[in-house]
This record gives structure tokens, sequence and C-alpha cells, in this order.
């Protein structure tokens, strides 16, 4: 197993902590989307990350199918979220909103740094689902009676959200302050005292792309 992207994605490092709470061995080639991304379109037409290799070759390129792949290689009984019902579809919709937080973050990030701009109106809207999103997330993890946001253990919903936290803090620290949101600041810290998630920590860094 190959796991190419930098852990400063929230992206690749979820996928990164789900195999190492699953136990996996595998190799990893923290490719940039810019630097490394004739590398990266070898594998990915993409050129996105995380982009992943299994072991018989094939190459999956985006997290959510990545850690499909990956439950339905361990089993239902050790997978990071439910098989089916209810608390799938809670999980999934926790999950969703998360990596669309992180999304729209990423956009934020690419419209100072890359464009070198910052269009008021798309700005505006950015931030508006940002904080909408964060809402909704602490509401929701408050009314979570459990350590994780579905009981005893930690699953995919938990880690998605622990992993965009940590980079919107880092990439928009004046878009996300955890005082604003105090249950997900809780949740963050407990999903960065875990040894997977100190395992796979890079401080979030962007270089434009040369001309």
């Amino acid at each position: 197993m190959i796991l190419i992207g930098q852990y400063d994605s929230p992206f690749v490092r979820r996928v990164a902590v789900a195999l190492r709470l699953y136990g996996f061995d595998y190799e990893h080639r923290p490719w940039s989307v810019f630097g490394d991304a004739e590398k990266i379109a070898a594998l990915n037409p993409l050129r996105r990350v995380p982009t992943f290799i299994a072991d018989d070759g094939e190459a999956l390129l985006e997290s959510g199918a990545i850690l499909d792949w990956l439950d339905d290689l361990v089993g239902p009984k050790r997978a990071l979220i439910a098989r089916s019902g209810p608390e799938r579809r809670h999980a999934l919709k926790v999950t969703a909103l998360a990596t669309g937080l992180a999304d729209k973050a990423v956009s934020l990030v690419y419209e100072r740094v890359i464009h070198q701009r910052g269009t008021p109106v798309w700005v505006e809207r950015c931030r508006t689902q940002i904080a909408g999103v964060l809402d909704a997330l602490e509401a929701d993890r408050k009314a979570s009676s459990g350590p994780w946001w579905f009981g005893d253990r930690i699953g995919h919903a938990d880690i998605a959200v622990g992993c965009v936290l940590r980079f919107v803090g880092e990439a928009l620290p004046e878009v996300y302050a955890p005082g604003g949101w105090p249950a997900l600041a809780a949740h963050a810290v407990a999903c960065e005292a875990l040894p997977e998630f100190r395992a796979v920590v890079q401080p979030f860094h962007v270089t434009p792309p040369k001309d």
C-alpha cells in the first residue's frame, strides 16, 4: 500500500490515521500537488491527493473511496463506520460536513496564496459556509453523549472532523478560533492526543506554483 500526499492535507491525513488505526503498513510518498504534479499525474490524472495505490496496483483517487475500500478490506466488525442504518447515515452526514468545510477552507487558501487576491463576494460566501458548518458540527457534537461521536469507539466522522479542525486552525486562524466552538475544540484535543494522530502531523504550508 502506498499513500501519496502531504499530511498537512486533511484528506491525506484522515486516510493515514485510519490506516494506522486499522494496523496496516504502508509506504508514504509526501508528494506535493504543485512540486510533484507530473509524478502524481502518472497515477491520477486529476493531479490530486490523496492518491492511494493498493497492493494489486490499482490507484484509488479520493479519500472517501479509499476509506470505503479499507473498510471492506477489514470487514464490518472492524470498520470505522456502521454498516447500515441511521448511525451510518448520521456518520456520513458529519463526515460530509467536515470534508465540505475543508473544501471551502482550501478555496480560501488558494484565493489568498495561489491567486493572490481576495474576491470579497467569494471570500464572504466561503466564510459564511465555514461558520455555518462549524455551528452545525458544534451542536451535533454537544448532543453526543460518548467520548466519541457515536459511542466509545472512534470512527471516520471523528477522524474527519479532527483533521479538518487542525487544518482550518492552522491555515485560516482568522476563520476558526477554537474558543468559539468549545465542543469541537475538546474533540480536536482528544483526537490529537491519540498516537495515530501524532504520528502523521505536518504543519500547514503551501508553496505557490512557479510561473
